[in-house]
Protein backbone atom coordinates (compact mmCIF):
# COMPACT_ATOMS: atom_id res chain seq x y z
CA UNK A 1 0.00 0.00 0.00
CA UNK A 2 0.99 3.11 -0.94
CA UNK A 3 1.85 5.76 1.86
CA UNK A 4 3.15 9.04 2.82
CA UNK A 5 3.72 10.22 6.43
CA UNK A 6 4.39 13.35 7.39
CA UNK A 7 5.60 14.09 11.13
CA UNK A 8 7.29 17.25 12.74
CA UNK A 9 5.18 19.54 13.30
CA UNK A 10 3.97 21.26 16.53
CA UNK A 11 3.54 24.78 18.31
CA UNK A 12 6.55 27.28 17.72
CA UNK A 13 6.78 30.84 18.67
CA UNK A 14 7.08 33.27 15.55
CA UNK A 15 11.12 33.65 14.34
CA UNK A 16 11.64 29.47 15.53
CA UNK A 17 12.15 26.64 13.02
CA UNK A 18 10.73 23.21 12.62
CA UNK A 19 11.85 20.88 10.57
CA UNK A 20 9.05 18.24 8.64
CA UNK A 21 9.50 14.84 7.79
CA UNK A 22 7.68 13.17 4.73
CA UNK A 23 8.07 9.24 4.88
CA UNK A 24 7.66 7.18 1.24
CA UNK A 25 6.90 3.74 1.35
CA UNK A 26 4.89 1.17 -0.70
CA UNK A 27 5.80 2.68 -4.27
CA UNK A 28 8.60 3.60 -6.44
CA UNK A 29 9.74 6.43 -4.48
CA UNK A 30 12.42 7.23 -7.08
CA UNK A 31 9.83 8.11 -10.47
CA UNK A 32 7.96 10.39 -8.09
CA UNK A 33 8.50 14.11 -7.06
CA UNK A 34 7.63 15.35 -3.80
CA UNK A 35 5.69 18.54 -2.95
CA UNK A 36 4.40 20.19 0.53
CA UNK A 37 1.15 22.00 0.67
CA UNK A 38 -0.48 23.76 3.59
CA UNK A 39 -4.11 24.97 4.28
CA UNK A 40 -4.95 27.10 6.66
CA UNK A 41 -8.46 27.46 8.54
CA UNK A 42 -10.61 29.57 5.88
CA UNK A 43 -8.09 29.50 3.44
CA UNK A 44 -7.33 27.57 0.31
CA UNK A 45 -4.66 25.55 -0.34
CA UNK A 46 -1.47 26.42 -1.06
CA UNK A 47 1.72 24.68 -2.50
CA UNK A 48 4.60 25.61 -1.42
CA UNK A 49 7.44 23.59 -1.94
CA UNK A 50 8.92 20.89 -4.43
CA UNK A 51 11.82 18.47 -5.35
CA UNK A 52 12.68 16.62 -8.26
CA UNK A 53 13.90 13.59 -7.30
CA UNK A 54 15.64 12.93 -10.53
CA UNK A 55 17.82 15.81 -10.83
CA UNK A 56 17.14 17.65 -7.42
CA UNK A 57 15.27 20.46 -8.66
CA UNK A 58 13.63 22.93 -5.97
CA UNK A 59 10.39 24.93 -6.16
CA UNK A 60 9.35 27.43 -3.98
CA UNK A 61 6.65 29.36 -3.44
CA UNK A 62 7.39 33.26 -3.04
CA UNK A 63 5.74 33.38 0.50
CA UNK A 64 8.34 31.02 1.75
CA UNK A 65 11.08 31.65 -0.53
CA UNK A 66 14.07 32.39 1.73
CA UNK A 67 13.18 30.95 4.62
CA UNK A 68 11.89 26.84 4.04
CA UNK A 69 13.85 24.59 2.30
CA UNK A 70 13.37 21.42 0.65
CA UNK A 71 15.85 18.27 0.75
CA UNK A 72 15.62 14.70 0.17
CA UNK A 73 17.08 11.43 1.55
CA UNK A 74 16.74 8.62 -1.00
CA UNK A 75 17.83 6.49 0.96
CA UNK A 76 15.43 6.74 3.59
CA UNK A 77 12.94 7.42 1.06
CA UNK A 78 12.21 10.95 3.15
CA UNK A 79 11.66 14.18 2.22
CA UNK A 80 12.30 16.91 4.71
CA UNK A 81 11.33 20.83 4.70
CA UNK A 82 13.18 22.58 6.96
CA UNK A 83 11.02 26.03 8.04
CA UNK A 84 13.10 28.71 9.51
CA UNK A 85 12.12 32.54 10.96
CA UNK A 86 8.54 30.74 11.19
CA UNK A 87 5.61 33.75 11.22
CA UNK A 88 1.75 33.45 12.89
CA UNK A 89 0.87 33.07 8.72
CA UNK A 90 2.44 30.24 8.88
CA UNK A 91 0.15 28.18 10.86
CA UNK A 92 -1.86 25.65 8.49
CA UNK A 93 -1.72 21.56 8.42
CA UNK A 94 0.79 20.88 6.21
CA UNK A 95 0.43 18.11 3.93
CA UNK A 96 3.14 16.15 1.82
CA UNK A 97 2.27 15.09 -1.65
CA UNK A 98 4.06 12.47 -4.56
CA UNK A 99 3.41 13.31 -8.42
CA UNK A 100 5.02 10.96 -10.97
CA UNK A 101 7.30 13.25 -12.64
CA UNK A 102 7.36 12.41 -16.00
CA UNK A 103 3.80 14.18 -15.63
CA UNK A 104 4.60 16.71 -13.68
CA UNK A 105 3.93 20.04 -15.06
CA UNK A 106 6.05 22.09 -12.29
CA UNK A 107 3.63 24.21 -10.94
CA UNK A 108 2.93 23.77 -7.71
CA UNK A 109 -0.74 24.97 -8.27
CA UNK A 110 -1.80 21.79 -10.27
CA UNK A 111 -1.98 20.23 -6.89
CA UNK A 112 -4.44 17.63 -8.93
CA UNK A 113 -1.02 16.44 -10.50
CA UNK A 114 0.01 14.86 -7.21
CA UNK A 115 -1.71 11.13 -7.09
CA UNK A 116 -0.58 10.75 -3.52
CA UNK A 117 -1.31 12.36 -0.33
CA UNK A 118 -0.17 12.05 3.42
CA UNK A 119 -2.89 13.19 6.11
CA UNK A 120 -1.33 16.35 7.36
CA UNK A 121 0.46 17.60 10.76
CA UNK A 122 -0.35 20.70 12.45
CA UNK A 123 2.65 23.62 12.61
CA UNK A 124 0.89 26.07 14.84
CA UNK A 125 3.24 29.71 15.37
CA UNK A 126 2.03 31.88 18.19
CA UNK A 127 2.82 35.47 18.30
Amino acid sequence: EEQLVESGGGLVQAGGSLRLSCAASGFLFDDYGIGWFRQAPGKAREGISYISRSDGRTTYADSVKGRFTISSDNAKSTVYLQMNSLKPEDTAVYYCAAALEKFYSGSLQRAYEFGYWGRGTQVTVSS
